[in-house]
């Protein structure tokens, strides 16, 4: 059964063809038969679930697409009763921060006043002490925040709501493993990122700026004048100690990210208090790109506007907080724009307008969107024409997608199965097209963990690749095979070679099934294909 599982998924490749008509530059005539019914399931959510197929030829492919585009007006009644026993993810930061993340540092301090009384600790008599239930308790934010990342992509009827929070959080990426964020990135993704998807860029662009949990990721929030009378003002609480990188002493290496660079603060005559980490990120991961046209000097003058941005009692869940007394209100120039002396908090507002105006930022969010729902290699027409709807609408990202979704391009037969799924869309795709009931979404967390993709654990500011190279080596597939056969025991439906893959495989791949003894082997079989693993 392995041998013949893995036959099929490393033969991962083929790409197939997907009729489609065009009229016009960047129009498209919607094609109506099921195999482009499957492929807008795969791009716009996470593919067809039993009954999916039957429902978007019902109402028809440009209606469906519409009404993924106003998440707003889509029933999602069954969703709550699949998050009902995650008692985290409504909370705020500063309820878990209390609940959560007070408790397990009242035991260390504890357990550091003992170690302080009786330095030897009776290690000779006193047998080994059991993991620290707090701790556990305190790693469930994120494994519960986690399970419900899994359980919204599967069950919510707003799949393209899904999608979208997915790769924005991944485009604003911040580590949940970095100090306080493990308690501030549940109401990152919520409160942050989920209600901005299909708003304006501009207002994800500041949500994203004044959140604790980026403030903190990417160190700004310790950032000050250079004034040495500022850095007294620093909030205390808890006694912060200095944040880790992710410029810091991290190994970048072992992650296949870029070297670590040096902190502003390390350079000769730089500006004590001053931090760089967030400015140079805004710029380069979030707006411009890395190719934008802006220079070391405008990392610095951005960084300066941004002094002051902090958080309130960070180690208590506090929220975003300006602080003038760490702000540099000196005269600043940003990419040939003049900011006024004495703007306190505006200084960073007025940058943030400056960013998301630019015309960069508008082919550097095009190329990516066009990158994730249409190709590795983002068709350059495409990308041009999503950069000036983007200018043309003020960033307006709903509009954006609009225009990707109804491009020729998106509708294309080159488009046909050209992306590689992540492994987040391959454990969740899975599932849908099993028809798997999830009573505990842990082992899919755990299969995600086990497949290179551990959810809010990317280390890295540039987040997880959206590219197949990331991800197709021949370890990463045999982990797929392995968790397509623990996924086809669980299957509700065995008919998955119509409801994933419309019948559309190679000859090789139908004899491969078809030599399937049982139901969950064919499962298996299927789920393994070469073409499942497309989409």
């Amino acid at each position: 059964m392995k041998a013949r599982l893995a036959g099929v998924v490393l033969g991962l490749g083929g790409v197939f063809c997907l009729s489609a008509a065009t009229s016009g530059p960047h129009a498209a005539t919607v094609p109506s038969d099921d195999k482009a019914i499957v492929h807008v399931l795969n791009r716009v959510g996470f593919g067809p679930r039993p009954g999916d197929v039957e429902q978007v030829r019902r109402l028809g492919i440009e209606r469906y697409i519409d009404a993924q585009l106003h998440p707003e007006h889509i029933p999602d009644n069954g969703l709550p009763a699949h998050l009902a026993g995650l008692d985290t993810i409504g909370l705020s930061s500063r309820e878990i921060a209390d609940q959560y993340e007070r408790p397990l540092l009242e035991a260390r301090r504890e357990k550091q006043q003992r170690t302080k009384m009786d330095p030897a600790g009776g290690a000779d008599a006193t047998p080994a002490m059991p993991p620290d239930p707090r701790q556990k308790r305190a790693n469930a934010v994120v494994v519960q925040l986690s399970e419900q990342k899994v359980l919204r992509a599967v069950y919510s009827e707003r799949q393209l709501q899904e999608v979208l929070t997915d790769f924005w959080f991944n485009h604003f990426n911040v580590d949940a493993r970095k100090g306080a964020d493990r308690f501030l990135v549940t109401e990152y993704e919520r409160e942050t990122i989920r209600p901005h998807v299909l708003g304006t860029f501009r207002d994800l662009l500041e949500a994203t700026a004044k959140s604790p949990a980026m403030l903190f990721y990417l160190d700004n929030w310790m950032s000050a004048a250079p004034a040495s009378s500022a850095r007294q003002y620093l909030p205390r609480d808890g006694q912060m100690p200095p944040a880790r990188g992710p410029f810091g002493p991290h190994p970048w290496g072992a992650f296949g990210a870029r070297p670590s660079r040096p902190q502003a603060a390390q350079k000769k005559n730089a500006p004590k208090g001053l931090n760089e980490n967030y400015g140079r990120e805004l710029m380069e991961l979030h707006t411009l790109g890395v190719d934008g046209g802006y220079t070391q000097q405008d990392v610095t003058e951005v960084a300066r506007a941004f002094t002051g941005w902090t958080i309130q009692r960070p180690r208590q869940g506090g929220g975003f907080h300006f602080e003038p007394r760490l702000h540099d209100d000196g005269e600043k120039v940003v990419l040939g724009h003049r900011i006024n002396a004495h703007g306190g908090m505006s200084d960073g507002e007025q940058v943030l307008d400056i960013l998301a105006a630019h015309p960069s930022t508008a082919r550097f969010i095009a190329t990516k969107l066009v990158r994730r729902f249409v190709a590795d290699t983002p068709p350059p027409a495409l990308v041009d024409h999503v950069a000036a709807r983007f200018r043309a609408t003020g960033g307006d990202l709903r509009e954006v997608m609009r225009t990707i979704l109804t491009s020729p391009e998106f509708l294309s037969p080159e488009a046909y199965r050209a992306k590689v799924k992540t492994p987040f869309e391959f454990v969740v795709s899975a599932a849908r097209a099993a028809q798997v009931e999830i009573a505990d979404a842990t082992p899919f967390v755990r299969a995600l963990q086990q497949l290179g993709m551990p959810p809010y654990q990317c280390q890295p500011p540039t987040g997880y690749s959206d590219s197949a190279d990331a991800w197709v080596n021949t370890g990463a597939l045999v982990s797929r095979m392995n968790f397509a056969q623990q996924i086809s025991r669980q299957a509700a439906d065995s008919s998955i070679l119509h409801v994933a893959l419309n019948d559309d495989v190679s000859e090789m791949t139908r004899a491969t099934i078809a030599k399937a003894a049982t139901a969950p082997q064919m499962v298996a079989l299927t789920l393994g294909a070469p073409e499942f693993q497309r989409r």
